[in-house]
């Protein structure tokens, strides 16, 4: 079942024409992971304290069509697949069910100094 995380358009978000700016879109969706990981009982900050962290390798990103100002968006997350080493996730922005933006992100996990690491596996149990 996807994970479903709401976001409110405001004016910040929104450039001369009106309508949500394009790299907000990304923004909305590290909201919702980060939300989702949450949700999913996986403390972020533990991790880093252990010195891992979840680093975004790869977004494939399709601009399907507008947000305005005051629009009321859900954020669609759910896991594609799991592997060792990689999360790949599948995330859409809706407004009142029609699709507005659709991206495929890859994580991984790295140290603190940038080096990857495999996916510690009680987070692979929890995102699967």
């Amino acid at each position: 079942m996807p994970h479903e995380f709401r976001v409110q358009v405001y004016y910040e978000d929104t450039d001369m024409g009106g309508i949500v700016y394009h790299a907000n879109y990304l923004k909305y969706i590290e909201r919702a992971r980060s939300a989702w990981v949450r949700d999913l009982g996986i403390d972020q900050n533990a991790m880093r304290e252990q010195g891992i962290v979840f680093v975004v390798r790869r977004v494939e990103a399709d601009f399907l069509g507008p947000a305005k100002l005051d629009d009321e968006l859900i954020v669609k997350t759910e896991t594609v697949s799991v592997s060792g080493a990689r999360l790949v996730m599948s995330q859409e922005v809706t407004r009142t069910g029609k699709p507005l933006f659709r991206a495929e992100v890859t994580a991984v996990c790295a140290t603190l100094s940038g080096q990857p690491v495999r996916l510690p596996a009680e987070i692979r149990q929890k995102v699967h």
